[in-house]
């Protein structure tokens, strides 16, 4: 299958006019080169909003804080895409270093502010960023867009390189693949210009990498329909069959995807039986 999204090296930093990424220094076969935490304020605002604080790293934290202060800007708002461990399990460190509230859709992982939904705009010192609902990767995934640079920030439902792993329940195909026609059209109709991913480079093609996105579920969903109508129900098999180019150190995630990916079809065909 074609390779989804960039396959060079990512550093972080400056991306666009407002927003900043801070690598985490957790890299790995999941995490890619390590999860972007994303601090985003106008350009000379005293304000500043962080999304996705990432691991509970105290070298992490000091990074963010301190280009903060290079910029100088406060953090105020700090807004979870999700709720993984990967994304959130610094943001109670960071909230008592700042006083910033914990904003997410879950209320699990709120501290001391509102949650957020679909439709809700989160505005600090002229900076606005409007909640877009993108539940599939976990029932709680949010994307956040930020118009005035025309960026998407998209946690880990559209990453920088990879495909993202649903894992069944929390997990829902068919809520991703819904997800994903609902970026195109967002990044369609506001004229994206960025996405901003959770983990990888970011990517200065919305539209065709959420086109590649979309292409690749296809193509896996196509092999594993293929291979059920052998009559197989074997999973080793229907993972070979499926996963041919998988390697072996992440097959433990390729089965993963196939359980949600068997659920959807699953469901799609009682769907069907019942019509």
């Amino acid at each position: 299958m074609k390779p989804l999204g960039s396959t060079g090296p990512w550093a972080a930093g400056p991306v666009t006019e407002r927003a900043t990424a801070v690598l985490a220094p957790n890299p790995g076969w999941m995490t890619l080169d390590g999860t972007n935490t994303w601090l985003l304020a106008e350009p000379g605002a005293a304000r500043a909003v962080l999304v996705d604080p990432g691991p509970d790293d105290p070298r992490h934290r000091a990074a963010v804080l301190a280009l903060a202060e290079r910029r100088g800007t406060r953090i105020t708002q700090i807004l979870l895409t999700h709720g993984h461990p990967d994304h959130a399990e610094g943001a109670r460190a960071m909230h008592e270093a700042t006083g910033a509230p914990v904003r997410a859709l879950d209320p699990g992982h709120r501290l001391g502010g509102e949650g957020l939904a679909e439709g809700d705009v989160v505005a600090v010192d002229g900076l606005e960023l409007a909640v877009v609902a993108t539940p599939g990767h976990t029932r709680d995934s949010l994307t956040f867009l930020l118009p005035a640079d025309g960026a998407l920030l998209t946690g880990d439902t559209v990453l920088g390189r990879g495909s993202a792993v649903i894992v069944h329940p929390d997990g829902d195909l068919g809520a991703y693949l819904a997800s994903l026609a609902r970026l195109a059209e967002v990044a369609g109709s506001t004229g994206a210009r960025w996405v901003l991913p959770g983990h990888g480079p970011a990517c200065p093609d919305p539209a065709g990498l959420i086109a590649d996105y979309r292409s690749h579920r296809a193509e896996r969903l196509a092999l594993v329909e293929a291979a059920l109508a052998t009559g197989t129900t074997d999973r080793e098999a229907l993972l070979d069959a499926a996963y041919p180019d998988v390697p072996e150190a992440l097959r433990w995630a390729a089965h993963l995807s196939l359980a949600a990916q068997l659920a959807h079809l699953s469901g799609r065909a009682d769907a069907a039986g019942a019509d």
